[in-house]
């Protein structure tokens, strides 16, 4: 079923979300990979601020190649979630409401997404290039020194995605992949 989506995401639309949906999301998301995770887990132990609040917000695992002339960004593809699965139940705890990525998560990772009624989304793998379509703006908003991996804000319109697990714990990949 095909459902549109404003992000950040509301509790409600999170909890309404069902594995196996194809989500249209409009609004700010953020990207964050492996060295951006890590280093908001340090300043989680050390208990410094995050540089962005996770209530309700939607974390793109995603390191854009270099935008061409005219564009916000390059190619955006997801990259695999499960380097991120260590420093997830934190942030979920914080109150991220939605991840972006591609493949499996750990057990920790699916009941901590469960406990607060969160959702982990697929994006196609491969198809970079056409989901850099749906990003209107793309602003670096912390670890600039990161490159690629940078937290960046971005501005996404209809934004194609697929539930894989929703917040009671309905599992995509264990459905269909027996």
């Amino acid at each position: 079923m095909n459902k549109y989506i404003k992000a950040p995401i509301s509790d409600i639309d999170a909890k309404n979300l069902r594995a196996g949906d194809c989500v249209y999301i409009t609004g700010k998301i953020y990207t964050a990979r492996d060295a951006a995770h890590k280093r908001m887990y340090e300043a989680l132990e050390k208990k410094e601020l995050l540089p962005i609040n996770m209530k309700n917000n939607i974390i793109y695992y995603m390191g854009p190649s270099p935008a061409r002339e005219g564009r916000p960004i390059g190619s955006a593809g997801p990259t695999t979630s499960s380097r991120m699965d260590k420093y997830t139940p934190s942030l979920l705890d914080l109150g991220l409401k939605g991840m972006i990525g591609k493949g499996k998560r750990q057990k920790e990772v699916i009941e901590s997404i469960i406990k607060n009624e969160a959702v982990y989304f697929a994006a196609v793998g491969g198809a970079g290039a056409l989901l850099s379509k749906r990003i209107v703006k793309s602003t670096v908003i912390a670890y600039d020194d990161l490159g690629t991996e940078a937290i960046r804000e971005l501005e996404v319109k209809d934004f194609p995605v697929i539930v894989v697990i929703d917040s009671i714990g309905n599992n995509l990949y264990e459905n269909v992949i027996s």
